[in-house]
C-alpha cells in the first residue's frame, strides 16, 4: 500500500513508518516538526519507498499529495504534557481542523483513515480498568483539557465521517507508550525518570507516587496499530499494556536499572492529572489477535541505552 503518515518525524510516526516500510509498504511522511524531528526519519530519507511533506495540515492549503493514496494514518498532534500545554491552541487546531483536513485526503481517495487517538479521551477515570464503552471524566476546561478534548472531537469527527461519507475508519486509543526516539526534555514520566537518573539528579514525583500508569513499549504499540489498520474493525480500540504500575514502581525500577544514587523528590501533582490508568485489552486480543510481548523491565533495559546515548551527543 501507499500509506500518508502525519506526524511521522515523531516518535511513535516515526517507528510506524519503519514498520511500515520494512513489511513492503510506501510512506509518504507529512510533518511540520513542530514537536517530532527530522533525526527521527533521517535513516529513511535515502529508502526508495519514503518520502518527505513538509507541512502544516492546520494551515488550511492542499496537502501536496500527488499519487495514488490506500490509507492515512493521524498521528500528528503535540503528545507529551510539556508541549501541549506551551501549544494549546496548536494542539486544539490539530485535533480539529488538522483531522478533517487528512480525513478529506481519505475520503478523496478512497481511503482507510486511521485515527490516532489517547487514553486521555477517558481523563480521570471513574472506571477501573478502562474499556472502549466507557465515555470517560474529563475537565473540559481544565489546562489538559486542550489534548484531552482535541482527541474527543478527532474521534467524533472520525464517526461522523464514517457514518455520513462512508470513509473506512479505524480508532486506537493509546496507553502511556515508550522507547527510543523519544525527546530528551519529553516531559512525560519514564523519559522524565530516565534522563534524572542517568544525570544523577533526584527522581521527581508529583503527589504521593500511588498514582498509577501502564505502559507500553513502542515495538509492542506499533504491531497493535498494524493489526487494527489491517482488520476490519473500526474501533476505538485501546492498545496498551494492562500491567499497572505506581510511580514510586516506575522510579524505583529506574533506579536500579541506571544505578542511580540521586534519590527522589516530591513535588505538587498538577491540576487534572489521572489517579489511575490501565486498558482492557479483550478487544484489541479477541479480535485483533494482539497483546504485548515486552514487559517493563525489558523495555526499560531497550529505552536507556537510547537515552545515554543522547545525553552523550549533548554534552
Amino acid at each position: 500500500m501507499r500509506i500518508v503518515v502525519a506526524g511521522g518525524a515523531g516518535f511513535l510516526g516515526s517507528h510506524l513508518c519503519d514498520a511500515l516500510l520494512s513489511r513492503g509498504d510506501d510512506v509518504v511522511c507529512v510533518d511540520n516538526c513542530v514537536t517530532g524531528s527530522i533525526d527521527n526519519i533521517a535513516h529513511l530519507v535515502d529508502h526508495d519507498g519514503f518520502s518527505f511533506v513538509e507541512h502544516d495540515i492546520t494551515d488550511g492549503t492542499p496537502i501536496p499529495l500527488p499519487g495514488p493514496i490506500d490509507a492515512v494514518m493521524n498521528l500528528a498532534s503535540p503528545a507529551s504534557p510539556k508541549d501541549y500545554l506551551a501549544l494549546p491552541l496548536e494542539t486544539l487546531a490539530v485535533g480539529s481542523v488538522g483531522t478533517q483536513a487528512l480525513l478529506e485526503v481519505a475520503r478523496a481517495h478512497d481511503a482507510r483513515f486511521f485515527m490516532a487517538s489517547t487514553s486521555e479521551v477517558y481523563g480521570d477515570p471513574l472506571v477501573h480498568p478502562q474499556d472502549e464503552s466507557y465515555w470517560g471524566h474529563v475537565n473540559p476546561i481544565g489546562e489538559r483539557s486542550v489534548y484531552d478534548e482535541a482527541k474527543r472531537f478527532s474521534e467524533s469527527l472520525t464517526a461522523a465521517y464514517r457514518r455520513t461519507h462512508r470513509v473506512d475508519t479505524r480508532i486506537v486509543r493509546i496507553f502511556n507508550t515508550y522507547g527510543p526516539r523519544m525527546q530528551v526534555d519529553d516531559g512525560r514520566v519514564v523519559s522524565n525518570f530516565v534522563v534524572q537518573a542517568l544525570r544523577g539528579e533526584p527522581l521527581t514525583i508529583y503527589g504521593d507516587g500511588t498514582q498509577t500508569r501502564s505502559f507500553c513499549y513502542v515495538a509492542d504499540e506499533i504491531r497493535g496499530f498494524l493489526a487494527l489498520l489491517d482488520s476490519d474493525e473500526p474501533g476505538p480500540v485501546n492498545i496498551g499494556n494492562p500491567v499497572e504500575f505506581t510511580m514510586l514502581e516506575l522510579a524505583e525500577l529506574v533506579i536500579e536499572l541506571t544505578g542511580s544514587d540521586g534519590g527522589l523528590e516530591f513535588r505538587p501533582l498538577p491540576s487534572d492529572d489521572p489517579r489511575q490508568r490501565r486498558p482492557d485489552i479483550s478487544i484489541a486480543a479477541t479480535r485483533l489477535g494482539w497483546t504485548p510481548e515486552i514487559g517493563l523491565r525489558d523495555g526499560l533495559g531497550l529505552t536507556i541505552p537510547y537515552f545515554a546515548d543522547r545525553l552523550a551527543e549533548l554534552r
